[in-house]
């Protein structure tokens, strides 16, 4: 058998954690393996347990989501994939969280089925979690910037690529929008990821947001 998704959950409410560990402890390959009720608590239990996804709130007390997040990006390596778990989908503290390193963000609400999803997606690092959201909030609370020294860097492809995963599209749907193999896709991405300064797709995309590398309110698709 495959080695199960390692999940934080952490949240100040201890009705939302048990939520959602029945919901993904009931699921093939996935596994909670410790729960946190502050930011700090959190930023403690990650650093012992060394996860793969951590579901954080992001308004928790002591140390809210946002700084908890930066600190656990900032002392592991390899470092776990935090998605916030929030409340609002038009929160500046979402769109801060995902500036700080969270790759996606889903709402309290979220189906038992999104949820799975969401893990199981952010997991393999394979697309950008809701687009549309990304997009939306990047247009709201994004912080225009002069256009970046990287943009000049990218290749024509390398720029395709970046617009398309703004889209929400895999590895996989990069390849055949493009007509390329898997690994020229994939090629194409980590150079993205590595002109662009980004740990992953969800910096990447904010980045090309916030330099208007992409307007945010086009969905940045290739031919």
């Amino acid at each position: 058998m495959s080695t199960p998704v390692r999940i934080v959950v952490a949240d100040d409410d201890r009705m939302v954690r048990t939520a959602l560990r029945v919901i993904l402890d009931a699921e093939a390959g996935l596994e909670v393996v410790g729960e946190a009720s502050t930011g700090a608590e959190a930023v403690s239990v990650v650093r012992e347990l060394r996860p793969d996804v951590v579901l954080m709130d992001v308004r928790m007390p002591e140390t809210d989501g946002i700084r908890a997040t930066e600190r656990i990006l900032a002392v592991l390596d390899p470092a776990p994939r935090v998605i916030v778990v929030t409340t609002f989908e038009h929160d500046s503290y979402v769109y801060e969280a995902l500036r700080a390193g969270a790759a996606g963000f889903l709402l309290k609400r979220a189906a038992a089925e999104e949820l799975v999803q969401a893990v199981r997606l952010v997991a393999r690092s394979d697309s950008l979690l809701f687009p549309a959201a990304v997009r939306g909030l990047a247009a709201e609370y994004g912080r225009r910037r002069p256009p970046a020294a990287w943009a000049a860097r990218l290749t024509e492809r390398e720029g395709d690529v970046l617009r398309l995963m703004a889209a929400g599209l895999s590895n996989a749907e990069i390849a055949a929008r493009l007509r390329v193999g898997a690994a020229t896709a994939k090629t194409h991405v980590a150079g993205v990821l590595a002109k662009t300064g980004a740990r992953d797709r969800t910096q990447a995309v904010i980045a090309a947001y916030e330099s208007g590398f992409i307007a945010p309110g086009r969905t940045g698709d290739a031919q």
